[in-house]
């Protein structure tokens, strides 16, 4: 048994009908790279094979009675692997926009949390004759980091070479009773006191250093709280909208070299720019900056922290309200080095920290409350969109022999904030993956095709800035 950490169960307590917690990834492989035909049978076994590859497969949650406190993860007894994979068609004529409404139909679905929270989808006929391979993983049970390991367990180097799997010796276990999970529970609430009061000191010396540095005029986060409001940021439905496109690495190094910023800004002006195309488009572009969330991995600093998910959050500025390029881009990237110092101010424990003592009942009765009342539409915007870039494989990868051709993470979406965007580099190419409330964004592939303009623009002026 293995208990999760305090943002793994924040994840499962914030969950609601309508606000999913579980993130997507779409992959299209080649078949005919392959030493054999392709046959679902064939992918089913090649999948098995891999199960002890991934632990996180074969667990399920073990929960405390009345949710008095955090549920563990137990080797699920009775786990079956026809429940998890499945496949399905690309309905004709078989192109990525039918593509993507399967996908999204599959993430506008939550998961049975009696079952291992995951899913695994074999998708076939499409025109092009790629096979599609759509993920489903909680985000109790992965992040970015996670989530590429599982990826790299699940892929092999070679079209003709299976790397050798390691030894079987998976048991099922004993779900523990209710009074060994009361007991565990219990012992959290009699340490709760003396934990918060521990973390109450470097909380306050954190906010009064951030303070200090904010009283000195250096630039930094944006505040919550005050992004404008487009027609993306309200209370989300249970249905999701899906789009893709892939930019060259090559396009997006130059106009990091030209202007000497980070990739991560480029993707970031990207973004902008094609925001600020789709929000044009619909007369709704405000006269404020778009503020983003930015999640960012701290696994090389919580290694004495408990969990699978180990991120924390730090805000940027779009610089949506500059119609320059090139001055967005710089913008951008000062506002991101003032937020990754305040973000080190603050720690990068902090939301870790605190989410240890998040209450089970209060959070997923405040979350259920938030929604229903669909409060997002009443308070200031906290932030606009999620943008998360997470760098990707830099080799050629193979799912049973087929080549990896299109890999596109996708993460959840949230009231008051319904378009997230993903970001991962493989190979020679970046990927941008959308996913919106399909009810706030029906025409996300807007959003999608404006990302190739908003790449040139920036490359117009790299060779201006050069």
């Amino acid at each position: 048994m293995q208990r999760l950490g305090g943002l793994d169960s924040a994840f499962l307590y914030f969950e609601t009908p309508t606000m999913h917690m579980h993130v997507g990834g779409l992959m299209l492989v080649d078949p005919s790279t392959a030493p054999k035909p392709y046959s679902f049978a064939d992918y089913r076994e090649y999948v098995e094979r891999r199960l002890p590859r991934v632990p996180a497969f074969r667990r399920k949650l073990a929960t405390v009675p009345l949710n008095l406190g955090k549920p563990a993860w137990v080797e699920d007894p009775d786990f079956d692997l026809d429940y998890h994979l499945h496949r399905v068609t690309v309905p004709a004529p078989g192109g990525d926009r039918e593509t993507a409404e399967v996908v999204g139909d599959i993430l506008s679905r939550q998961m049975d949390r009696n079952r291992p929270l995951w899913e695994m989808w074999v998708m076939e006929g499409r025109a092009d004759g790629l096979i599609g391979v759509v993920s489903k993983v909680h985000h109790s049970s992965i992040d970015g980091i996670t989530g590429a390991n599982m990826m790299a367990e699940l892929f092999d180097f070679a079209a003709d070479t299976e790397s050798e799997a390691p030894a079987d010796t998976w048991e099922p276990e004993r779900k523990p009773s209710d009074v060994e999970m009361v007991g565990r529970a219990l012992v959290d609430w009699v340490k709760r006191p003396a934990s918060i009061v521990k973390l109450m000191p470097g909380t306050v010396m954190s906010i009064g250093k951030l303070a200090n540095r904010r009283g000195r005029g250096a630039a930094g986060m944006p505040a919550p709280f005050r992004a404008p409001r487009t027609s993306f940021n309200a209370t989300v439905t249970a249905h999701r909208s899906i789009a893709y496109t892939d930019v060259k690495l090559d396009d997006i190094k130059t106009i990091k070299n030209a202007f000497g910023v980070k990739v991560n800004d480029v993707v970031m002006a990207v973004c902008s720019g094609a925001l600020r195309t789709y929000l044009t488009a619909r007369d709704e572009l405000p006269d404020r900056s778009l503020i983003a969330a930015i999640p960012i991995s701290v696994h090389d600093r919580s290694e004495d922290v408990e969990g699978t998910t180990k991120v924390s959050i730090m805000f940027s500025s779009l610089a949506s309200d500059i119609d320059d390029a090139g001055e967005r881009l710089r913008f951008i990237a000062e506002v991101n080095e003032g937020a990754k110092e305040d973000h080190e101010l603050v720690g990068a424990n902090m939301l870790q920290d605190w989410a240890e003592h998040a209450a089970p009942n209060t959070f997923s009765l405040a979350a259920r409350m938030y929604s229903s009342l669909r409060l997002a539409n009443r308070h200031p915007v906290v932030h606009n969109l999620v943008i998360s870039n997470i760098p990707g494989p830099p080799i050629e990868l193979f799912f049973n022999g087929a080549k990896l051709k299109v890999l596109h993470p996708l993460g959840p979406v949230m009231d008051g904030a319904g378009l997230n965007v993903t970001v991962l580099s493989n190979m020679d190419s970046i990927g941008f993956g959308f996913i919106a409330c399909k009810e706030l964004m029906p025409e996300l592939w807007d959003l999608s095709d404006a990302i190739p303009g908003a790449v040139e623009e920036l490359l117009i002026a790299a060779k201006a800035a050069r």
